[in-house]
């Protein structure tokens, strides 16, 4: 089995998906490992550690997709301004690809038909269930860990003003509020970071259990009045919510964010678009210089304004839309994706070759097109198929 690693081509994206240990163990299982010279540089991996790991160095990326069986990212295909080529169309028959994709996102559902057209066998990290089998493969969880912890520390970055309480010489300044909406991995980490840098947070979540632990770190919970039975999906996940209660949830949340300073989105539901839990008008109302910080940009995000892939200032209020804040801890966050990726490789490898399952959950999760067609449930439900 060929596995090809490109150079990653989102603008300010540092990751790779395999660190010379992660090479290492591949070309021990008998994979043929070809590396686009400087994919790594950026995460303060040079080439002659992938080279002394196994790794075929190569110059021409074209030629990498060309060769491969399998092709390992971290974001989805994009176009290559280099060459002047979307990656999808150095792409061929028969290929698999692991990566993230969100293919619920609207603004990816024509590259995923592209994909399709090809007949490249795409699998999407942002998959993978939250089963205990699966959590060494689970890079989701591990980005989001990063997301948390760096999104919020861009979110204090942009603040002017101070985050902790702060005692001087003409008086006393208030702590900073902070709204953490979703308090999974991503949010917990979020609350957890905006306590130690001395702000007052509140959470909220529609699952009690994941409010239970927003409050264990030192969160105010601001009940959104959601019944269980209505809140919790498959796994433990939050459901996509009728539209009547979608519409409490934002009248609650409408009074609340007058007070924040910062509001971090991480609000999910698995394979599908993200919920719009902050529209324009509850924007108009937050504080001159409040910010918010939309990780969930990459599933259409929480906000409604929230522009995609970029920080812009709305009605007084800065909007962080990027889409790659784990690829700004690179070191940190390539070590835990390319251990991740690595298991989810070995888990799908018999005998030399990737063998999809589709009666197993992890496959069924992760399968996104083969065969020339989209079989991503929530991809075929964002695009009306």
């Amino acid at each position: 089995m060929i596995i090809g690693i490109p150079k990653e081509i989102m603008h300010g994206e540092g990751r790779v998906s395999a660190t010379p240990e992660t090479v290492k163990k591949l070309v021990a299982d008998g994979a043929t490992v070809l590396f686009e010279k400087g994919a790594g540089v950026e995460s303060y991996f040079p080439d002659a550690l992938y080279a002394e790991a196994g790794a075929t160095l190569v110059d021409d990326v074209a030629e990498v997709f060309a060769k491969s069986d399998v092709i390992l990212k971290v974001k989805e295909p994009l176009f290559n301004e280099a060459k002047g080529l979307h990656e999808v169309d150095m792409m061929h028959e028969g290929q698999y690809l692991i990566t993230f994709i969100h293919p619920a996102s609207p603004v990816n559902h024509e590259m995923v038909k592209k994909m399709a057209a090809k007949k490249v066998i795409a699998l999407t990290l942002d998959g993978v269930p939250r089963i205990s089998r699966a959590q060494s493969m689970d890079a989701l969880t591990s980005m989001s860990t990063c997301a948390g912890y760096k999104g919020m520390i861009m979110a204090t970055d942009a603040l002017p003003k101070f985050v902790p309480q702060i005692f001087c010489a003409v008086g006393m300044i208030k702590p900073a509020n902070v709204l953490v909406l979703g308090t999974g991995v991503a949010g917990l980490q979020a609350v957890a970071t905006a306590k130690r840098l001395g702000a007052v947070v509140h959470a909220a979540d529609i699952r009690p259990d994941a409010c239970e632990q927003a409050k264990s770190l030192g969160a105010k919970v601001i009940d959104l009045g959601v019944p269980p039975e209505i809140a919790i999906g498959q796994g433990g996940y939050a459901n996509k919510l009728p539209d009547e209660w979608l519409e409490k949830e934002r009248a609650i949340l409408a009074e609340a964010i007058k007070d924040m300073d910062i509001v971090f989105l991480s609000a999910l539901i698995p394979g599908k678009i993200a919920p719009i839990l902050i529209t324009e008008e509850m924007v108009k109302t937050m504080k001159p210089g409040s910010v918010i910080v939309d990780i969930a940009i990459d599933q259409g995000g929480d906000c409604e304004i929230t522009p995609p892939g970029s920080i812009e200032v709305k009605h007084g209020v800065t909007l962080q839309g990027i889409k790659n804040i784990p690829g700004m801890l690179p070191t940190s966050s390539t070590w835990m994706f390319a251990n991740n990726i690595y298991n989810l490789v070995k888990y799908l490898t018999k005998d030399g070759k990737i063998v999809l399952d589709t009666s197993d959950e992890i496959v069924s999760s992760i399968l996104v097109c083969r065969d020339g067609e989209i079989v991503h449930v929530g991809a075929k439900e964002a695009m009306g198929l």
